[in-house]
């Protein structure tokens, strides 16, 4: 096994989600296995993942390939302009770190010609959710080329989101959140970064400050409103626990008001993590 780093091995507070060594070896085990049954039932021949140089997606291909061996895994890196070279350069040194073949297509030309079609323009406009429309049309943009590669290399489509992502909603529905199977789903993002140093993924990309990439809006916990540990301590304890509002608030040293703010998060969010809703048929 790795040697986990520093800041895996100290005490994460508010609340430690951390699993024992047998643990992460036990979880390895169940999510490399999750994999391959969902590839072996749709006859698939690998799967293919986008790779944004964050430890979301690093991880999951490090599982893929963990699961099926390098020649079924092919990664796609789509770069767009609020991208930082450095993203791309990650996303590139894991497909070659892991020996997946991979292949790198710019989407802004074709988020463009989206825009020209509706005539929007943006340049203009201090709207911030303008911008957001935006990035979802980035997002979807990015799910589409994912299933058309996908589609001709026979490959199902790994998403990479974790817990903490998909229960506030921080996935672009029909975007990121299109995909065929979401293998850190259940993951809280204290977990995946344990896991990634379990694979001795390099620390810099351990400790990377994630972000969502698709508007120039800062960092995943500026949207969030706190940081990662204190997230997967409220949704641990309140929205997947049970834990009453004010409870969790006095354990994650928070207060009413942020914790409310995540629930209020998770239960407008509940159509991206559920199927289309149809109305009751009329008997």
């Amino acid at each position: 096994m790795a040697i986990l780093y520093e800041q895996i091995q100290e005490e994460i507070k508010p609340l430690d989600l951390r699993f024992s060594n047998d643990e992460i070896e036990e979880r390895v085990d169940h999510l490399t296995s999750f994999i391959e049954k969902q590839v072996s039932s749709g006859d698939f021949d690998g799967v293919l993942i986008a790779l944004s140089g964050g430890i979301d997606s690093t991880v999951t291909a490090y599982l893929a390939v963990e699961a099926l061996g390098s020649d079924a895994v092919h990664g796609l890196i789509l770069p767009k302009e609020v991208n930082e070279d450095e993203n791309m350069s990650d996303a590139e040194c894991v497909a070659e770190m892991l020996d997946i073949s991979y292949e790198t297509l710019d989407i802004d030309e074709i988020v463009s010609e989206f825009l020209d079609v509706y005539d929007v323009d943006t340049s203009e406009s201090d709207d911030r959710w303008e911008g957001r429309h935006v990035g979802n049309l980035s997002a979807r943009v990015r799910m589409t080329l994912n299933y058309l590669v996908g589609g001709f290399e026979n490959k199902l489509v790994l998403g990479t989101g974790n817990r903490a992502e998909l229960a506030t909603g921080y996935v672009t529905k029909f975007g990121d959140g299109g995909v065929d199977c979401n293998p850190l789903g259940n993951l809280y993002k204290q977990q995946v970064r344990q896991i990634a140093a379990h694979f001795g993924v390099d620390k810099s990309l351990v400790q990377k400050t994630p972000t969502g990439g698709m508007v120039d809006y800062g960092t995943d916990e500026e949207e969030f409103g706190v940081d990662y540990d204190t997230l997967d301590a409220i949704l641990a304890l309140h929205i997947d626990g049970g834990v009453p509002a004010a409870a969790t608030a006095r354990l994650t040293d928070t207060s009413r008001e942020v914790v409310a703010h995540i629930r209020q998060m998770h239960e407008q969010s509940t159509h991206k993590r559920t199927p289309p809703t149809t109305p009751e048929p009329l008997i």
